[in-house]
């Protein structure tokens, strides 16, 4: 391929065509951003989780930094479903751009009246964040477990006929198995994934950092954990994996689509450089350019596993 050839840099997230696989990350992304990012370069728009509800979200301090991550507990503040209805749909309404609306319910059956009321004219698709408490399952996410998470997507499924992404928690014990269950019920896509349980101690106070004492680990740090889970359950399943976890550059979000990832989702790293969504694209593009591939589309599972020649090193080339 010439260096004046052009890249394609769509990909295809079940029933929707992505003009490039990078978009942001669920309650990293908003409608100020767009006086420092060209919001019609994006693949998609995510929106910030909304809820039934009006919340005001978790107690203060909210956020603490640790050595290459971020950990929060924001705790979904949400405007509700007026609000989206009547200030942020017509705002993105102008773009060509896919508008993805994330969503939370503390039961199946709420996610299920949510998707069904916003699948609106203007979005394109639904993101189920069910690593959220279930209040039918003791407070346990709908994630962690494969039997909460095929109930709440078969909610969702019949609520909405528009691509459907589940996004789920490494906070389990077995997320291909928790992927399989999503993608049986009728899910296009999985968001692979949310944060890392986590916490921080102030050793001045000796009180934890956060108010809400756990939150949810983000940032580079993270990156290598949620590889591997992308790498398991792209393995898994046949429906799209879409990567989240600590991407910062264009080498990360190349890793994660050799690793199966089909696009992925950049959060941690807008608030440290707002254009970072726009310089992974260019960056990406000039790396397929240089290695003379034509679709970045093509660089979705293209991991090279080597047969391994000793028995005990099985493990590292799995079979399923």
């Amino acid at each position: 391929m010439s260096a004046a050839s052009v890249v394609d840099m769509s990909v295809r997230i079940g029933g929707l065509t992505l003009r490039n696989p990078v978009m942001p990350a669920s309650g990293t992304f908003a409608e100020g951003l767009d006086q420092v990012l060209d919001f019609r370069r994006l693949g998609a728009f995510v929106t910030k989780t909304i809820t039934r509800e009006l919340r005001t979200g978790n107690p203060l301090p909210r956020v603490v930094e640790r050595p290459g991550s971020l950990i929060n507990a924001i705790g979904i503040p949400s405007k509700g479903v007026a609000h989206f209805i009547g200030e942020t749909l017509p705002y993105y309404a102008p773009y060509e751009t896919p508008l993805v609306v994330s969503i939370s319910a503390p039961t199946a059956e709420g996610f299920g009246n949510l998707a069904a009321e916003l699948s609106l004219p203007g979005v394109a698709a639904i993101e189920a964040n069910i690593s959220c408490p279930n209040i039918e399952e003791d407070g346990k996410a709908f994630a962690m477990r494969p039997e909460a998470t095929e109930k709440v997507t078969r909610q969702l499924r019949e609520a909405t006929s528009l691509p459907l992404w589940v996004k789920l928690t490494p906070n389990t014990g077995d997320m291909p198995e928790v992927a399989r269950a999503a993608e049986a019920a009728g899910a296009d896509a999985v968001v692979v994934a949310n944060t890392i349980l986590s916490m921080a101690i102030d050793l001045k106070t000796f009180k934890p950092c956060l108010g809400n004492i756990m939150g949810g680990l983000s940032g580079p740090a993270v990156k290598p954990i949620i590889l591997r889970h992308v790498f398991q359950c792209a393995r898994a399943i046949r429906i799209p994996v879409i990567g989240c976890g600590g991407i910062s550059c264009s080498d990360d979000a190349v890793e994660y689509m050799l690793a199966g990832a089909s696009a992925v989702q950049v959060g941690t790293a807008t608030f440290v450089q707002p254009a970072a969504m726009t310089n992974i694209i260019d960056d990406l593009e000039v790396f397929c350019l240089h290695r003379e591939i034509a679709r970045v589309a093509d660089l979705t599972g293209g991991v090279v596993i080597e047969e391994a020649d000793e028995p005990d090193l099985a493990w590292l080339n799995p079979t399923t």
